[in-house]
């Protein structure tokens, strides 16, 4: 089978297929720890821990920052609100109660409220003063990706290929869009992100779609990748990376598929680049940096996809999606490292071993500093001191 399985889980429902794949397997090599001369470095402010954290499994929870409080989760359903000076915590809930409450996805916010989903198909929505569970919907549905809120409804990215708009204020259902879903798809889905009365994202059956929030009404869809090969691994095109918007453009990636500018208004491609991806992208304004399948970091113009640089020397060590924190672009790995690059230039700048047990998702970058959440639960704010 392609390297990606060795990365990426897949849908329950392909294990089947995968016990005739016995044998197929690549090896993969992962790039040594690269050798790096420090030009910044890292402070402390505080450390705790958020339960067991999401330990090997595929949930990505990431950290929020909103309301004054950075909130984390857990994946058997420990909630925190901490203050984001001290590490103290504000309050905390338990959302596991007869069975485990496997949280997955990342921590979304509005309405004074802050939306967790999970593998169990619940979305729960909680105060984010008290954290006091102000009500829950079953969507029937993995919820992989981190809900979004706007124009007075909770959006949720299904693993049934269903966007579902939710009430804020009682989750009852608003509307529902639902689009095709292959037998064979990679395990995660894209995070929504809404626009001027749209909200954008990537499907499992490799499009870029768009619909009018108000009324649930689908208005585009754009082809990111096109499956390709004799074998349904080799025919996945999943876009699980959430749409990132420029201005009027809007950019996305896919897997098996392309690094794709597209016009926000008439969904129409400005240009499109070769490149494969299941993470998310990053910006600093005038460019686009990417984590390939591969694990190396690419940055293309904005305007014009041009490739201006790539980094391989993180080959295959699982890196999280690249985010940008005090002018650097940053990615985690599996063994705990937190790298640092020059944008420009595509160098590193500076390592840092954080925590053995690895990254599985990116940093929060804050005002005064930013918060890696550890595959164990550890939580800590650091600082640069350059």
């Amino acid at each position: 089978m392609r390297k990606m399985f060795n990365k990426v889980l897949l849908s329950a429902s392909v294990l089947g297929l995968l016990a005739g794949c016995a044998g197929e397997e690549d090896n993969v090599i992962m790039a040594p720890v690269p050798q790096v001369k420090n030009q910044i470095t890292m402070d402390s402010d505080w450390s705790t821990s958020i339960g067991d954290g999401v330990g090997d499994f595929y949930s990505k929870l990431k950290p929020a920052y909103a309301y004054d409080n950075v909130y984390v989760a857990s994946r058997d359903g420990e909630v925190q609100a901490l203050n984001p000076a001290t590490g103290n915590v504000v309050w905390e809930a338990d959302l596991e109660k007869d069975k485990p409450a496997r949280l997955a996805g990342g921590i979304g916010y509005a309405y004074g409220l802050i939306y967790i989903g999970s593998e169990n198909g619940v979305i729960y929505a909680l105060d984010a003063k008290t954290g006091k569970v102000k009500w829950t919907h079953d969507v029937d549905a993995e919820v992989l990706a981190t809900p979004v809120a706007d124009n007075n409804v909770v959006m949720v990215n299904t693993s049934r290929g269903s966007l579902i708009a939710l009430d804020h204020t009682t989750g009852k259902q608003k509307w529902v869009i639902s689009t095709e879903v292959p037998n064979l798809t990679l395990r995660g889905d894209s995070e929504p992100v809404s626009f001027s009365g749209g909200v954008f994202w990537g499907t499992p059956s490799g499009s870029l779609a768009a619909a009018i929030i108000d009324r649930g009404q689908l208005i585009w869809q754009q082809s990111i990748g096109q499956p390709k090969g004799a074998t349904e691994i080799d025919r996945l095109v999943d876009v699980d990376a959430s749409p990132l918007i420029i201005g009027t453009n809007l950019y996305t990636i896919g897997y098996n598929g392309q690094l794709v500018a597209v016009d926000l208004r008439s969904g129409k491609p400005i240009w499109k680049r070769n490149y494969s991806s299941a993470t998310d992208i990053a910006t600093d304004g005038s460019k686009i940096f990417l984590a390939t399948d591969d694990d190396h970091l690419v940055a293309v113009d904005s305007r014009s996809g041009t490739e201006l640089w790539s980094n391989a020397k993180l080959e295959n060590r699982l890196v999280t999606a690249p985010t940008m924190i005090d002018g650097y672009l940053v990615v985690g790995d599996s063994e705990g490292y937190l790298y640092w690059l020059d944008p420009d230039t595509g160098d590193f700048v500076a390592k840092q071993e954080v925590d053995s047990s690895g990254f599985a998702v990116s940093p929060l970058a804050l005002d005064d500093g930013f918060i890696v959440v550890t595959r164990d639960g550890s939580v800590k704010k650091l600082t640069l001191d350059k």
